[in-house]
């Protein structure tokens, strides 16, 4: 958290989804960051010690998918919240890190938002209005 703001990283390989989402996360009142694939996801989580949550698709181009990104970012930034999106697969949410959560494609962006807030929430000790 910098400023009092919770920072969120929005990885989409999709650069209209990524505005949308980065948007999205911006119009809700955190700070955004955003990166086209997991490789560049991973140098910024590298470069950065104040991302409170990871917002990624399962789909992209690269070295890994959002799914093994999540499991990556678990082992490597445990403290880093995870929220995992697919337009193509359903998931069980149990094949994701513990505490990660699942959205289908195309998502509501209110429960996006109330989702993060959610995910945050329990990180920080006061409460954020939902």
């Amino acid at each position: 958290m910098k400023n009092g703001r919770s920072v969120v990283l929005v990885v989409e390989d999709s650069p209209i989804i990524r505005m949308g989402a980065v948007e999205l996360v911006l119009s809700a009142g955190y700070e955004a960051l955003d990166a086209c694939d997991a490789d560049e996801a991973i140098r910024i989580l590298e470069l950065r010690d104040d991302i409170d949550l990871v917002f990624t698709d399962v789909q992209m181009p690269g070295t890994m998918d959002g799914i093994k990104l999540s499991h990556y970012i678990r082992d490597r930034w445990p403290p880093v919240k995870l929220i995992v999106a697919s337009g193509a697969a359903i998931l069980e949410e149990s094949i994701l890190p513990g505490g990660s959560r699942f959205f289908s494609k195309p998502y509501d962006e209110l429960t996006i938002t109330t989702a993060i807030a959610h995910l945050l929430s329990s990180e920080t000790l006061h409460t954020r209005s939902i």
